[in-house]
């Protein structure tokens, strides 16, 4: 965030500087305004891309709601909620719940996937073995 404070009072900013000041790729950048999270970007003269606080502001938001886990989708939902009026905190909180409730069978998930290894490996005797005697090798060829 320091990148961010030292660039607060700047108003124009090149896609390179966007990028660095909100942590993220030039290519994504592109990619944002390529599938349209991202407003097309005013244009210099010799049509260097130009972006403002606006931008950058809208740029952090995408950026930080991906670093959360919300899909492409979801963040065009969050965007179309900030963008268009009438919209309430309710609809924000709804979207935000049903991606915890995401978050959690992804955990849950990895729990039973963390299980199932250790389950594997505390099968296996170690270095005594031969890979043809190796329970784990003979696990990952067994049909679930």
């Amino acid at each position: 965030m320091i990148y961010m404070q030292e660039h607060s009072a700047k108003t124009a900013f090149s896609v390179g500087d966007l990028a660095r000041a909100s942590q993220c790729k030039v290519e994504t950048v592109r990619y944002y305004e390529k599938i349209g999270l991202m407003p097309t970007p005013q244009r210099t003269e010799g049509g260097h891309r130009i972006y403002n606080q606006p931008e950058l502001k809208r740029l952090i938001f995408i950026r930080r709601s991906r670093d959360l886990g919300f899909s492409v989708s979801q963040v065009r939902d969050l965007l179309r909620f900030v963008d268009e009026p009438n919209h309430t905190c309710g609809e924000v909180k709804a979207l935000t719940l049903a991606q915890s409730e995401e978050v959690q069978r992804k955990i849950d998930d990895l729990q039973r996937l963390h299980k199932a290894l250790l389950e594997m490996a505390n099968r296996c005797k170690g270095e005594s073995y031969s890979l043809e005697q190796c329970p784990i090798i003979d696990a990952l060829y067994d049909e679930m």
